[in-house]
């Protein structure tokens, strides 16, 4: 499994491409799944998107800390609190990058799970915004595009230059 990361164009593509609805939940989904959830503890991620990995499909999986690991398929929020949290995010795809986002605090988010089964998720604190950057990802949106432009442009810069783009 390879990591797809900004500044690479093929891969960017995938990065800056709103993903497809997952339709069939097959056992090749629920193995794939698996994998994504061992590549992510393998590189101490707490989130992956499945266009990280270069499949254009609706699915992440999350895990960390006390939150074991799980994925959320064609997942929707469909609540978010008034009240924001501000947390130093980075992203698998942009290493060695970090900025500080804000996002809502709580959100509500309806997905389904390997099984094909609907199901609810309140989070709230670092799960939010977890979740919030995973489901980003299904929509072509990385987290430095939560940034004003200079932010930004400096980050992006830097991370060129860290991987000699």
């Amino acid at each position: 499994m390879d990591m797809y990361k900004l500044g690479f164009q093929e891969e960017e593509v995938v990065l800056r491409k709103v993903a497809e609805p997952v339709t069939e939940f097959t056992p090749e989904l629920k193995s794939f799944i698996k994998e994504m959830i061992d590549f992510m503890i393998e590189s101490n991620g707490v989130g992956l998107a499945a266009p990280q990995v270069g499949v254009s499909k609706r699915f992440v999986v999350v895990g960390f800390e006390d939150v074991e690991p799980f994925v959320l398929i064609n997942p929707e929020i469909i609540e978010t609190s008034l009240e924001e949290n501000v947390y130093e995010e980075g992203c698998l795809s942009i290493p060695g990058m970090y900025a500080k986002v804000t996002r809502p605090e709580r959100i509500k988010v309806q997905a389904w799970n390997e099984r094909g089964r609907p199901f609810t998720i309140d989070a709230d604190g670092m799960l939010a915004t977890v979740i919030q950057h995973e489901i980003d990802h299904l929509n072509g949106v990385l987290f430095i595009d939560h940034l004003q432009d200079k932010p930004k442009e400096k980050i992006v810069k830097k991370y060129k230059k860290a991987m000699g783009i």
